[in-house]
């Protein structure tokens, strides 16, 4: 079977939701919400139907589409600067060293400082395969069509893009490090917490969080355990990650203390290595499977398809590649090795 990205439409509402709701909670970019969805999808056509490109608090959702069949296996965004319309925090990993001369030791202490450091990036984020169809690099194929998108609109994009990454929960789905920190201040379990934010935004936080830093050695060692790791299901969403260029830098999350990781986007590695091309004549004879896109904003298209470069600025490529995307010789077309 064969799959494409493409951008989200209205009627894709009710396979995003069903998307949603596999996906155990702490997902904030995908809450199990219909008014939130469709509201996510309307925000993504006003994004996508922008006439300026320079950078904006735009959101554009797109859908990985088994095109045999119409089904929808799964989804990913990409928001175009946060911190814009509502502040965008994060806690900092810092050390702070103090010395006792009577005790004649040095004590080197972490703490947690909320930042809004990073305001003015973009985002990757909302990535979610449905558990039937992990297979054949589809992740690899949602993951990486963003940075092509990117590319293909820089301008509309800052000059660091991060991804935050779910941190660890329990079996119940609560969070040791919100049940640590922010549950003391706002008196709610984690998942109402997070359902909270995804349907209302941050603003509660920057209202009742505390602004002191939090000294990490004061959280209990359930809590200490789980900052700056991932999810375990998300441990290949983080390698994938880093073998773009994104690196951790001390930013944590501030509701389950799941690692926030950031890149130049000139820097990553997919949008360094694409090369734009036409499409050729003739289809490939022998050729290597890449990453192939065309089209601007909601006509953005993307699958994997067998391609050779023909070294006079052409690229030849399979003729169901060539379906997928709905090209024609002479086309564009943006390809990256696979």
């Amino acid at each position: 079977m064969t799959y494409r990205l493409r951008a989200a439409r209205a009627d894709d509402i009710g396979p995003l939701l069903s998307l949603a709701e596999l996906t155990g909670g702490g997902f904030t970019n995908l809450p199990p919400d219909r008014p939130t969805l469709s509201a996510k999808i309307e925000r993504a056509a006003a994004g996508f139907s922008r006439g300026d490109d320079t950078p904006g608090s735009d959101l554009y959702v797109f859908m990985l589409e088994q095109v045999a069949t119409g089904a929808i296996h799964g989804t990913c965004q990409i928001f175009g600067a946060v911190g814009i319309e509502r502040p965008f925090f994060s806690y900092l990993i810092s050390t702070l060293t103090q010395k006792s001369e009577e005790l004649g030791r040095i004590f080197r202490n972490q703490t947690l400082n909320l930042t809004t450091d990073l305001e003015g990036s973009s985002e990757v984020g909302g990535l979610f395969l449905h558990p039937d169809a992990r297979s054949g690099g589809l992740g690899f194929l949602l993951a990486r069509s963003r940075y092509l998108f990117i590319r293909s609109h820089r301008q509309r994009f800052g000059d660091t893009v991060l991804a935050e990454l779910r941190g660890v929960l329990d079996d119940q789905g609560n969070s040791p490090f919100w049940d640590a920190l922010g549950g003391r201040f706002f008196g709610m379990p984690f998942p109402e917490a997070d359902e909270f934010n995804a349907t209302h935004g941050t603003q509660f936080i920057a209202d009742l969080f505390p602004r002191a830093p939090i000294y990490v050695a004061m959280l209990p060692d359930s809590a200490q355990a789980v900052i700056g790791k991932p999810h375990p299901s998300g441990q290949g969403a983080l390698k994938m990650l880093e073998s773009e260029g994104f690196v951790w830098d001390g930013y944590v999350d501030i509701f389950d203390g799941g690692p926030t990781v950031t890149s130049r986007i000139d820097q990553v590695r997919t949008v360094r290595e694409v090369g734009d091309f036409t499409v050729a004549s003739k289809p490939v004879t022998d050729g290597a499977q890449m990453l192939l896109s065309t089209g601007r904003l909601d006509q953005f298209r993307a699958c994997f398809g067998m391609a050779s470069d023909l070294g006079d600025g052409s690229l030849a490529i399979d003729e169901e590649a060539r379906r997928l995307l709905d090209l024609s010789a002479g086309d564009p077309i943006q390809a990256v090795g696979r």
